[in-house]
Formats: structure tokens, C-alpha cells, sequence
């Protein structure tokens, strides 16, 4: 083989980060690799599962979660309301969006938990800051660059050596996702994972790191490449294991929450899953919008449960789907919903301890500047996970000790 000289060589190995490779997802594995923790070695049974879904741009709670018998909820959303009648109702007072038939299901067969009004102090209305600070973990006054899961990945978790032990089954891998020393990996499709690193150019490059690695640089890359390589084959080769025999959309989002299932029931070491369903902005023409999204949501989740149920994992699985924030409780002139605050979070399992509404409806008569006011920190219901399914350190994870809820 034709040997690189040193400046091409790093001119493919920048080329092979860009087109190849995610580059966050290649500095996730810095610093993590030994020959003697070989990925391909499986270490225990890894235990609870934690499936994150990410409800990105906003979901409208209140068109989510219905109060139907709240005349204020009617007076404020004229045109967007969903009538009484039309309500999938779970109790007296509350009910879901018609189009979530599949998640009233769940909700009958005693595995989902409603948490309300969650939130966090001094809310802030932008997507991007919004969103860093539910997947920071952090407060709205502070700015940090890691994320809870990763966080968690640097606190020596069990199997956390493994950089498959958090996978984001999305083309990006999430802020959530990314710690210190440690961080998750982005694998959407395990087959085209594995296929990229087995190319003949990949395996060049990986070839040539061999002639530089005293180079700090080099010995960084011939890391990664070494680890996504034996990580990718790990993957697919587990990952194929069990495949689902179960409908879900034909969506991307529907494909991810199969892909998930499939490596969870093929006992693939990872703790940690993370995926996003995108498109909840609904500022116009909101009801058929979110609606849409609603339906491809609940089925999805719906399926990934039942797969779960069946295959005996469903005790030992967590499903947690929050959005960046909820909407304002009055409709605007576009028939939407603007930027609010407070939101309905979802918790879906088998092992629950509290099923149903886990707290009352939001209440509307007492808003903040138009918004509902949280009474539920987010970050109670990350450290509840964190010591009570991850068996982990939540105080020295989150910075500080919240509320304990009695949800896991």
C-alpha cells in the first residue's frame, strides 16, 4: 500500500471527520480506549434500560393532555380547543388528544405516568437556549457545556467504559449525550454504521495512523478509529440478534424507535437510548400539525412498548419523553400557539411506582404573564432516574440535591 505522506495524511484524516464520521461523535471517544477493553467483550448483563425522547420545537401540552372540563382552557383556545366529545378521556377531568388513541392504551394497561406543569425557575422562550438547559440539566443562569446523561457516563456508571453505552439512535448525537471524559455515540442505522467503517478508505486511514502515532494528534485518531471500528462491529453484529416482527411508522422516527428495540432485545450493553421527533413549532394552523405528530408519536412509542412487553424487557425499561417547553395558554391569530413554559412530561414502563396522573391538571387560573407556572423542577425528575433506575450518584451528577418523586 502507497504510504500517505504526513500532510496528506492529515488532510484525509480531516476529510474522513467531516464526511464520514460525525465529529462529535469521534471526540466522544477520546481518552476511553486500552487494548486490554476490548469492546467486542461484553461485560454483566447491563440492567435498566433508559430510552429518552425528545419532543423537539415545542409540543402544545394543553392540546396534548386536555382538560376538558376547564372552561378557561375553552375560552382561551376558541378555535384550537378539542371538544369535549372528541376526547380520549382518562379520568374525570382529563383526556388525551383524539389522535392518540394507541397511547390511551398504554395509559389503560397501567404503564404510562403524567407528570404536569414541569418546568424550572426563570423559563427561558428560545428553542436553543430552552433546550440547553433541559439537556444540560442545568439552571437558566447557568451555561455548561455537558449534558446529564454525560455527566452520568463520566460518573464510572457500570459498563461506562464502553462508548456504546449511550447510543443516540439520530443522526447527531444530543447535547444529553456528551460529558467530560466520556461521551454517547450517534448510531441511527447499525448496518450503515458498520459498513462505513469497513470501506476501503477508512481502513486506509486507519492504516496509516499506524506510521504517526507518536504524534499526540495521530494517537488521538488511531484511538477513535480503533474504537469506532470495534464499537461498529460490536454493534451490528449484536444488533442483529432479534428483529422486530412489529408495525411501526414508516417514518424515520418510527424506524429509530425499531432500531431501538431491536438492540435492547438483542441485549446490545448499552444503558442509554436517545431520539427525537422534530416539527412541534406550531405558531399557524397548529390542530392538524401537531396532530399528525401526535398520532406518529403515540403509535411509535405504542409499538416499541408492546415489543418490550413481549419480550419480557418491558419491567426493566423507562421510556421519558419531555419537550423544550409547553405553549402560551391563549391561541394567537394564526390559529397556533406561541413560545410558553410549563409542560407535561411523559414516563412510560413496566416498573413504574406511580401510574396515571401523577399530579394535578395545570391550573389556569393562575398563570405567570400568560403562562402556566411550573411545580415540577425537571431536574427532580432527572435525579429521581439517576439514583432510582441508574443507580447512580444524582447529587454529584446534577451539581446539587432536588426532590425525590415517586415515579421509579
Amino acid at each position: 500500500m502507497k504510504i500517505l505522506t504526513r500532510r496528506k495524511f492529515f488532510k484525509c484524516s480531516a476529510l474522513a471527520a467531516t464526511s464520514l464520521l460525525i465529529p462529535d461523535f469521534l471526540k466522544g471517544f477520546a481518552g476511553t480506549y486500552s487494548p486490554e477493553n476490548s469492546f467486542l467483550k461484553n461485560s454483566l448483563k447491563s440492567g435498566n434500560k433508559l430510552i429518552v425522547i425528545q419532543l423537539s420545537g415545542g409540543n402544545d401540552g394543553l392540546n396534548t393532555v386536555i382538560p376538558y372540563k376547564n372552561d378557561i382552557y375553552y375560552e382561551a383556545r376558541q378555535k384550537i380547543s378539542i371538544s369535549e366529545n372528541k376526547v380520549l378521556k382518562i379520568t374525570d377531568e382529563a383526556g388525551l388528544n383524539p389522535e392518540m388513541n394507541m397511547f390511551r392504551e398504554i395509559f389503560d394497561k397501567g404503564n404510562l405516568c403524567i407528570v404536569n406543569s414541569v418546568g424550572y425557575p426563570n423559563p427561558d422562550r428560545s428553542h436553543f437556549r430552552s433546550m440547553d438547559i433541559w439537556q444540560s440539566g442545568s439552571s437558566s443562569d447557568e451555561y455548561v457545556s455537558t449534558g446529564w446523561l454525560g455527566r452520568y457516563l463520566d460518573s464510572d456508571c457500570t459498563g461506562c467504559d464502553n462508548p456504546y453505552n449511550a447510543i443516540a439512535v439520530d443522526p447527531n448525537l444530543a447535547m444529553a449525550l456528551k460529558g467530560n471524559k466520556r461521551s454517547g455515540m450517534a448510531v441511527e442505522n447499525p448496518q450503515r454504521f458498520y459498513m462505513n467503517t469497513t470501506e476501503k478508505y477508512f481502513l486506509e486511514l486507519a492504516e496509516q495512523t499506524k506510521i504517526f502515532r507518536d504524534d499526540n494528534n495521530v494517537s488521538y485518531l488511531y484511538k477513535t478509529l480503533a474504537e469506532t471500528t470495534s464499537s461498529a462491529d460490536y454493534i451490528y453484529e449484536n444488533s442483529k440478534i432479534y428483529k422486530s416482527k412489529r408495525d411501526y411508522p414508516d417514518t424515520a422516527f418510527g424506524k429509530n424507535l425499531k432500531t431501538i428495540s431491536e438492540m435492547i432485545n438483542s441485549d446490545i450493553d448499552t444503558s442509554v437510548y436517545y431520539v427525537s421527533l422534530s416539527g412541534f413549532d406550531t405558531h399557524v394552523n397548529q390542530n392538524g400539525r401537531q396532530e399528525r405528530l401526535l398520532k406518529e408519536y403515540s403509535e411509535g412509542v405504542y409499538s416499541l412498548t408492546e415489543d418490550l412487553r413481549e419480550s419480557g424487557m418491558l419491567g426493566s425499561s423507562l421510556i421519558m419523553t419531555f419537550s423544550e417547553f409547553g405553549r402560551r395558554v391563549k391561541q394567537n391569530a394564526g390559529g397556533g400557539t406561541d413560545h410558553g413554559t410549563a409542560n407535561n412530561l411523559f414516563l412510560i414502563g413496566g416498573n413504574l411506582k406511580t401510574a396515571g396522573l401523577y399530579n394535578s391538571m395545570p391550573d389556569l387560573s393562575n398563570l405567570e404573564s400568560g403562562d402556566l407556572k411550573f411545580e415540577i423542577d425537571f431536574r427532580s425528575v432527572y435525579s429521581t432516574i439517576l439514583r432510582n433506575w441508574l443507580n447512580a450518584d444524582d447529587r454529584k451528577i446534577m451539581g446539587k440535591e432536588f426532590e425525590m418523586l415517586g415515579i421509579v
